[in-house]
């Protein structure tokens, strides 16, 4: 074997003596590049992150109610069919529409809301990020019961909080910003009023749609971030069209610089579009994502829609590469119990036929909930998991 190497060697040397002698220095380069330079390197791939994003959860007493096993609340079983639509995003948000105060003011009754404060844990194990409180219910249990709601997410410091504060020196200074991939994320919230006044000394507490303030608030936010979201209480319930305030809205936030909107209230879904600004850009408006979860009774408050966002950054810009909902069902069974969200691609006849409110006057069925689906959103929904190919679930 050493006999054999030593051979080759030989060879190797003859061979370089005989060719490679009085070779111009740097021709091989040469005959790889004729230019007599190596091609620019390829550009570099661009950072990119995803959103998720819910619309209401709407915590009726009903489903506080089937919650209740064996001496304690328990909401995990709800989210298990769609966690893994949550988890796997960067980002993933949600409009909590009701307050989280606490056993001691007493739970939901009609629509005065408040939830067992364990829907926290349970939003954050299943993976949501960021959690949005300017609604119409965030007053529902008073000063006390929103203060108690915040005691919570300070207790939980993996999920950041919208549109709730303690003090006005809270309101004016915190922001609320995260950055993965080198993308950096600002968020802001606002309703267009509470159920319950705003305490008239205390303005601060719940942010309203009140322009000049957002106005301060958007272009403070706005140098500190490479993608700027609001989520927005408003609408119409239960009407598929937006209104003639929203697209108002919609335009003042865009005309603002805001790169997504995140609409709801309307417990209903509506379209989503693009909104075209100065220099080439778009704002993307999802104007309502319905219900995630809730007990209504009527078929279309049943469906809601999870936004998927994928954004990128290129040469410092920003942008919306693509946009899409998946559907989603909330189901639960005639004693209103069972209570599962489940993506439309996943519900089946057999589930639809069992579901709680199916009666003969209501079109309930897995073809209702699909055209409804287009109807609204058109070709921009997703029958699959983004995260794992076509032909998962």
């Amino acid at each position: 074997m050493k006999g054999r190497f030593l051979a080759f060697s030989g060879l190797v040397l003859y061979l370089f003596l005989c060719f490679g002698e009085g070779m111009p220095a740097g021709r091989g380069v040469e005959n790889q590049f004729p230019s007599g330079k190596a091609p620019p390197a390829p550009p570099p791939e661009p950072d990119s992150l995803t959103i998720v994003a819910a619309g209401d959860n709407l915590i009726h007493e009903s489903i506080i109610r089937a919650a209740f096993r064996e001496g304690a609340y328990t909401f995990d079983s709800i989210y298990a069919d769609i966690k893994a639509l949550i988890e796997p995003a960067d980002i993933a948000f949600i409009n909590q529409e009701t307050p989280l105060a606490g056993e001691r003011f007493g739970y939901s009754r009609g629509i005065t809301f408040n939830t067992p404060q364990v829907m926290g844990k349970t939003l954050a194990e299943t993976g949501f990020d960021v959690v949005s409180h300017a609604n119409n219910h965030a007053l529902d249990q008073g000063e006390a019961g929103l203060l108690a709601t915040l005691d919570l997410w300070d207790s939980i410091p993996a999920v950041q909080y919208l549109g709730i504060h303690r003090s006005r020196e809270q309101r004016d200074t915190r922001r609320v910003i995260i950055k993965k991939n080198n993308i950096t994320v600002g968020f802001l919230a606002y309703t267009y009023g509470t159920n319950v006044p705003l305490p008239r000394d205390k303005p601060y507490l719940v942010s309203l749609t009140e322009t000049g303030v957002m106005t301060g608030e958007i272009d403070a936010l706005r140098p500190l971030c490479d993608f700027l979201v609001v989520s927005i209480h408003w609408g119409n319930e239960y009407d598929h069209q937006y209104n003639r305030t929203q697209e108002t809205m919609a335009r003042f936030l865009a005309d603002h610089g805001v790169d997504l909107i995140l609409g709801h209230h309307p417990h209903v879904i509506q379209a989503y579009q693009y909104l075209p600004r100065r220099q080439g850009k778009n704002t993307l408006c999802f104007y309502s994502l319905g219900n995630f979860l809730a007990a209504q009774d009527m078929p279309n408050t049943l469906l809601g829609g999870l936004a998927y966002i994928k954004i990128k950054k290129v040469n410092a810009e920003t942008s919306v590469e693509r946009a899409a909902v998946i559907p989603t069902i909330t189901h639960f069974d005639a004693a209103y119990r069972g209570f599962r969200i489940y993506p439309l691609y996943r519900y089946t006849e057999a589930l639809a036929n069992s579901h709680g409110r199916k009666r003969p006057q209501y079109e309930l069925s897995l073809a209702y909930f699909t055209a409804l689906a287009r109807r609204i959103f058109g070709g921009g929904t997703l029958d699959h998991n983004p995260w794992f190919g076509e032909n998962s679930n």
